[in-house]
This record gives structure tokens, C-alpha cells and sequence, in this order.
């Protein structure tokens, strides 16, 4: 599609979102801004290195692993908010999954011997809940995290985020909090759409350290598009003395100092050789169950390979009509959905948040994503395909 199209479709689409009231999360894009993938792969961005994963693990020192816990968080930034683009091309909306919906991937670093799983599925489709699981056995390392996604329209897509993810390293026993930032999509009427973190978000470590991160972008105070500034201190530090300093370009690259000394730690650069993420490993289409995601939308995503939004439109409709069909029987019947992978849960894991968040402004918002979504480990090792008999998604 060229430029000029691009731009009159972008600007058809924000006249029509100038029109929807409330919220947006399940709100059908045009075809033509579809990206190829579900929402259900995008805690791919996390678990894609496997290296870097790994890495706090590794780590001895307290501090220089809560600096490893925010040089994963920034390094999965780019490609978990850039979908199906670059920053210089307009990026997409991934599908809204449907309730059900399943993920599985694997990466293996060979060089490093470290292996990641992720496991992801959506809970809830309205309102719209995903939860992930990322798992590296080898290196006792677990990521937990689910997200409600909230959207609204003034001139911009302004994103937020329900929920939290939880990073725990088994060595140590210690568990970090770690935020879902709010994101603001600009750039409609420029045909060039690009995503936006605003604001302030700290991760929050069991060890007693604070990772604070300010995130600006184009047209607000400093003008570069994707800047932030991030300080490491001591939660009990009455003045946050900085023990580390990060500032740069999330989609680009960053500057690690040490400001006792002023010494520069790491330069990190996204696109340098030897950043790129390992080989995802997933099951072939005609392998997986029904429920899983790339061979639910199969004909959707062949429909976007090939630029037939005909395909696209008819084959996304077949799916969406019989979910609808399917929740309107459970209606009548009483039932109730239940996830296959996931829980949600109270007691202890609402507690290590509310340890962890005390004296601070996070809430745990559990009324709005129907509790905390954590993985069910007892049935993720033993559910085989077919993951629920006989029925699919259609039906």
C-alpha cells in the first residue's frame, strides 16, 4: 500500500474512532492496519533472548541484578510495542484474541546454554485479559504477568495497561515488580503511526531497590521520539541516591553510567550485531491444536501475507462470529468459561505484590482483571493436544 493511501485510511480511521465512546479494546480495526501475529504472542518480546533473560540469575550482586532486570525490560520495549514495524514504519494493530486463545514458543541460546518457554492465552475477552508464562528451568528463572488493556481516543490511541508482571529468580528467592507502561499511539495523520511510553513507572525489587524510569517523547518537553531517563537507588535511601543512571532511545540504544564516577558501564545499541533475538521454535501449523493462536487465524494471516483484505475480512468474521455464537450458548445454558492454562488467584500472590508496592502509589486494580492471573503449573506439564476435545473455536 502507498503513502498517500496509507494516510486516507489512517485519516477514515481516526474520524471513525472520533465517533466510539469509551473504550476501544474491542474495537475492530480495518484490515488494512492488521498486523500478521495476536495479541496472545506479545509476551514473545520478553522471553526471545534467552541470554538475556537468564542474565540476573547469574548475578551475585543485588544491584547489578535489579540493573539486569531493567536492561531486559528495556530491551524487549521495541519489539513489544513497534508491531509489525520498524521506527521508521508505521507499525499495526495485532488481532484481538478471542477467549481461549493459546501460545506456545521456545528460544534456545546455545552460545549462553539458556533456554526460554513461553506460555500465553487469553483469560477474558470482555473485558479483554491476557496472561503469560516465561520459564527458563536451567537457570530458575519465572515471569509471570497478565494485562487488561484499556483503550481510549483524543487525537491519539492512549493505551493503558491493567496489570503487572512478576519476575522471580530462584537462586536468590527474590521477586521483582514490574510495570505494564501506559502508551499513547500518534501519528495518524501523518500516514506513519508510532507508539509512545508516557510517564513515570518504577520496578520495585524484594531486595530493596527502585528502578525509576521517566519516558517522554515528539512534541513534549525534549522532543526526541522514545526518550527516557531510568536511576537505580536504595528503597530505604531517604535522598535516592543514584547507584546507576540509564538515558536514551528505547527503540534505538541507551547509556549505562556509574554516577559516583561518571564511568560509562554499557553502550547498548538495538540493532547491533549480536542483539538480535534467538529463532523462535514453534509448532507447525498443521501441528498445533485448534486453540493455538497461528492456526486459529490461519486463514486471517494468509489473507495479510498475501494483501487480500477480502480473505482477511471473511476469514476474521467466520472466526469472531462463532465466538460470539459460542458465548451467546454458554449464556443460555449457564455455563461458565474455564481457562486451560491459567488461574486467578489471591492469598499469597496478592500479598508479595502489596509487600513489594508498599509505600507507593501502584495498586493492584484486581477488581478490573478479575483477580491475579497466574499459570496453573500442575496442568501447563500435563494437558496434551487436543486441548479441549472436539471443540474449536468455531464451534
Amino acid at each position: 500500500m502507498d503513502t498517500r493511501s496509507m494516510s486516507s485510511r489512517l485519516r477514515e480511521l481516526v474520524k471513525f474512532l472520533g465517533t466510539v465512546q469509551g473504550d476501544l479494546s474491542n474495537v475492530t480495526g480495518p484490515p488494512s492496519l492488521l498486523a500478521p501475529s495476536s495479541v496472545v504472542e506479545v509476551g514473545h518480546c520478553w522471553a526471545q533472548r534467552p541470554a538475556v533473560f537468564a542474565a540476573p540469575a547469574l548475578e551475585p550482586d543485588a544491584e547489578k541484578r535489579t540493573l539486569l532486570v531493567l536492561r531486559w525490560f528495556l530491551i524487549a520495549l521495541r519489539s513489544q510495542l513497534y508491531v509489525g514495524g520498524a521506527p521508521k514504519a508505521s507499525i499495526k494493530k495485532p488481532l484481538n484474541a478471542f477467549l481461549g486463545e493459546l501460545f506456545f514458543a521456545a528460544w534456545t541460546d546455545a552460545e549462553h546454554k539458556a533456554t526460554t518457554k513461553l506460555v500465553a492465552e487469553q483469560v477474558s475477552h470482555h473485558p479483554p485479559i491476557t496472561a503469560m508464562h516465561i520459564s527458563d528451568a536451567e537457570h530458575g528463572v519465572r515471569a509471570d504477568g497478565y494485562a487488561r488493556v484499556e483503550m481510549t481516543f483524543n487525537g491519539a490511541v492512549n493505551i493503558r495497561q491493567v496489570g503487572h508482571a512478576m519476575l522471580h529468580l530462584d537462586r536468590y528467592d527474590e521477586h521483582h515488580l514490574v510495570p505494564l507502561p501506559d502508551v499513547k499511539v500518534r501519528g495518524f495523520l501523518s500516514g506513519c503511526m508510532y507508539p509512545e511510553i508516557t510517564g513515570t513507572h518504577s520496578m520495585l525489587s524484594s531486595s530493596g531497590y527502585v528502578t525509576e524510569m521517566k519516558f517522554w517523547g515528539e512534541g513534549m518537553i525534549r522532543g526526541k521520539r522514545n526518550s527516557f531517563e531510568a536511576k537505580i537507588y536504595r528503597k530505604d535511601d531517604p535522598n535516592q541516591t543514584s547507584i546507576y543512571e540509564v538515558a536514551g532511545c528505547w527503540s534505538e540504544g541507551w547509556t549505562v553510567k556509574d554516577p559516583s564516577t561518571g564511568e560509562v558501564l554499557e553502550v547498548y545499541e538495538v540493532d547491533a550485531p549480536g542483539n538480535e533475538p534467538a529463532p523462535m521454535d514453534i509448532a507447525s501449523v498443521e501441528e498445533q491444536d485448534p486453540w493455538e493462536s497461528r492456526r486459529a487465524w490461519g486463514g486471517v494471516l494468509g489473507g495479510i501475507e498475501n494483501g487480500d483484505m477480502r480473505t482477511v475480512l471473511a476469514e476474521k468474521t467466520r472466526v469472531e462470529q462463532a465466538q460470539r455464537q459460542m458465548r451467546a450458548r454458554e449464556a443460555a445454558e449457564g455455563d461458565t468459561w474455564q481457562p486451560l492454562l491459567f488461574r486467578s488467584r489471591d492469598g499469597e500472590e496478592h500479598d508479595v505484590f502489596h509487600e513489594l508496592a508498599e509505600g507507593t502509589s501502584w495498586r493492584l486494580w484486581d477488581e478490573k482483571t478479575k483477580g491475579v492471573w497466574r499459570i496453573d503449573d500442575s496442568r501447563a506439564t500435563t494437558v496434551q493436544r487436543p486441548f479441549r476435545g472436539e471443540m474449536t473455536p468455531l464451534g
